[in-house]
């Protein structure tokens, strides 16, 4: 594990790679994603059911694409009942959440015969992403269901890619959970196509979210325009800054959590303590050797894993701030004070028994989370992105001629004439 000091040579170089990777898709993908999205969005079901079969290995027809009642049926059969239990546990606990993130419309009547407003509207259709890869995730299903159906969506489309043609039972357990009616088994940059343009099969949304591998990241940013997007999620990352106060084992643990996720998983931990730095290298060394995805682990450890050794707690916060983490621990004695200094993260656990994986499963906060150091300038997912603002106001004859005069004069300013025109009509 890789130990490096703030203040030395390399720090920035390897700091500013870190920071970069992921960050930008190969010509080559590119290329491929652009001809998938173009291909389905002129050939519709034809050219969405012969990706299918060439990337995931199965064969669609008109009749098959969508999960039928009896496949549902037949799926939620082979859940066991404490793996239901422990998922409506966590729906429960991610509704009580999110529900504080319902928004109300408003008016405003201080001015006389003036009224103003904005309306708050759920989109129509949403489009879930539900990745089916290297492993299925129920929990994504969750996090992107429930805050839709909270902000009032009238339906809940699912996509997932299903093994040999069968839907995964956990992801048909999580379905039903949310209030998913609808789920096809497609998957990748074709099934971000088709949900974006429509097919025959596979109706139009007007939003798609949930993360994916890059290919999907890829496909998602090309859409958007045509659909609104949640946001572009790469590789997952976790910083976690500790001081001597915390615990080796945990801090290792929790880096060892992000890791497991794929090859290009970031994970670095930020103290003021060489002491702790050694340890949690043993510990990282000690830890792996058990892991089922030790060989995933090691190769994302020995690319973008390193532990960086700061002059104080402070040096750490600033290094994280720069980097805009998903993930964020504050392993240190007083975690509440060190957040006051926390400006971009996606998502902050505080204290040593907070860990990120809480916050992936039952916490109840959101797991869709800004990557990428896109944490700057976007927010976790919530009932927020579900919907839409609209703005209204209502001008009485007399409120307008008070008015009048200055919106001709400000339309003037500005060269449009028309605009002008259009006012002073009014007052004649």
């Amino acid at each position: 594990m890789k130990i490096i000091k703030s203040n030395a040579a390399g720090f920035e170089k390897f700091f500013n790679e870190l920071r970069r990777r992921g960050g930008v898709h190969s010509p080559a993908l590119l290329s491929s994603v652009a001809k998938i999205v173009s291909d389905v969005a002129t050939q519709g079901d034809k050219a969405l059911f012969r990706y299918t079969v060439k990337f995931d290995g199965y064969k669609l027809t008109a009749a098959t694409v969508e999960v039928t009642a009896a496949e549902k049926k037949k799926a939620l059969a082979q859940v066991k009942a404490e793996d239901l239990k422990v998922i409506r546990l966590a729906a429960r606990r991610i509704e009580t959440y999110h529900r504080h993130q319902v928004a109300q419309s408003f008016m405003i009547k201080k001015e006389s015969g003036v009224e103003m407003g904005q309306r708050i509207l759920p989109l129509r259709r949403v489009g879930i992403y539900a990745p089916g890869g290297k492993a299925s995730y129920p929990s994504t299903i969750l996090m992107a269901a429930i805050p839709a159906r909270i902000a009032g969506v009238d339906e809940i489309i699912l996509v997932t890619p299903a093994k040999d043609g069968k839907l995964n039972p956990l992801i048909a357990a999580a379905a039903e959970v949310s209030g998913v009616k609808r789920i096809f088994k497609i998957g990748g940059a074709q099934a971000i196509a088709a949900l974006a343009y429509g097919t025959k099969t596979v109706p139009q949304v007007d939003k798609i979210a949930g993360p994916g591998n890059a290919y999907v990241a890829a496909a998602k940013k090309m859409v958007f325009g045509q659909v609104d997007i949640d946001m572009i999620a790469g590789p997952s990352e976790v910083i976690v800054i500790a001081d001597k106060t915390a615990r080796a084992s945990f801090a290792a643990a929790d880096m060892l959590a992000q890791v497991e996720h794929d090859e290009m998983a970031a994970a670095l931990l930020l103290t003021d303590s060489e002491t702790l730095a050694r340890e949690v290298s043993l510990e990282i060394y000690r830890q792996t050797k058990s892991l089922l995805r030790k060989t995933t682990a090691e190769k994302s450890l020995t690319k973008y894993g390193a532990i960086i050794i700061t002059r104080s707690i402070e040096e750490a916060v600033d290094i994280a701030n720069s980097f805009a983490p998903e993930h964020l621990e504050l392993m240190v004695k007083n975690p509440k004070k060190i957040l006051n200094r926390v400006r971009n993260a996606g998502s902050v656990f505080l204290g040593s028994f907070t860990p990120e994986a809480l916050g992936d499963y039952i916490a109840g906060t959101n797991h869709i989370l800004p990557t990428g150091g896109t944490a700057r300038f976007s927010s976790p997912l919530g009932v927020y992105d579900f919907y839409r603002r609209m703005s209204f106001l209502s001008f009485t004859k007399e409120a307008f001629n008070k008015m009048s005069v200055s919106t001709a004069h400000f339309a003037q300013m500005e060269g449009l004439d028309a605009h002008a025109k259009s006012v002073l009509a009014r007052g004649k």
